[in-house]
């Protein structure tokens, strides 16, 4: 596993790097990928961070760990490339952007383009065994993920969270409410999304709080 991240993000959380926790982390996911098969592809595990540097972050989502089924994790949380079937979450996701901002279903997956935009979309494990979910979750990420939050709430101000389900919410104890804007709903799982995920409006919540703070809003 070679951890190839920008210089901006290496210079908020780089020190996580050198840590004993992390080399121990380390020698487990490589030993994984040797002997079973492990989501995202190895190139793709530190992605979120290419895609979304700190310099134009305006937007945290954190999910839990990648997608564990065939083809569809691509080191974004929530995220599938161009042609993959939507997963029950991201459909849900969806279906809330369209009924908040009136955005069309798109026809790709690929949240990329909200990455670019600003979007930092952290699962909190960043790596999963084939069809078993959670299997890489106490191994070392969730102490490297909450360093990541930790290192944005102390640097950027001004920032958008939102969190879905307890497993992120977990992670606004280190945010400070009175200079972000925390948003807090059930996750988007088709086993939870009707008991308040839809009609959370966190979309638009989002894009009026950018704006009011003098910047671009998201192109959801």
């Amino acid at each position: 596993m070679e951890v190839r991240i920008d210089p901006q993000w290496k210079a908020l959380i780089g020190a996580e790097f050198d840590k004993e926790y992390f080399a121990e982390l380390v020698s487990f996911v490589k030993q994984e990928y040797a002997t079973h098969r492990i989501f995202p592809a190895g190139r793709n595990i530190f992605r979120a961070f290419k895609k979304c540097k700190p310099d134009d972050l305006k937007v945290v989502i954190i999910g839990q760990d990648p997608y564990h089924g065939i083809g569809q994790a691509n080191g974004l949380c929530f995220s599938v490339n161009d042609g993959v079937p939507f997963p029950p979450s991201l459909v849900n996701i969806f279906q809330e952007v369209k009924a908040d901002v009136g955005a069309p279903i798109p026809t790709s997956g690929n949240l990329d383009r909200w990455a670019e935009q600003g979007v930092l979309l952290l699962n909190a494990v960043l790596t999963v065994r084939a069809h078993e979910a959670a299997s890489h979750a106490g191994k070392g990420w969730e102490r490297f993920t909450d360093a990541v939050v930790q290192a944005i709430a102390q640097h950027k101000q001004g920032i958008v969270y939102m969190l879905w389900g307890n497993y992120a919410q977990r992670k606004a104890a280190m945010v400070d409410p009175q200079k972000n804007c925390i948003l807090k709903s059930v996750h988007p799982s088709p086993l939870s999304a009707h008991r308040g995920f839809f009609g959370c409006r966190h979309f638009s919540q989002a894009n009026q709080y950018l704006i009011q703070t003098g910047r671009t809003p998201i192109v959801w």
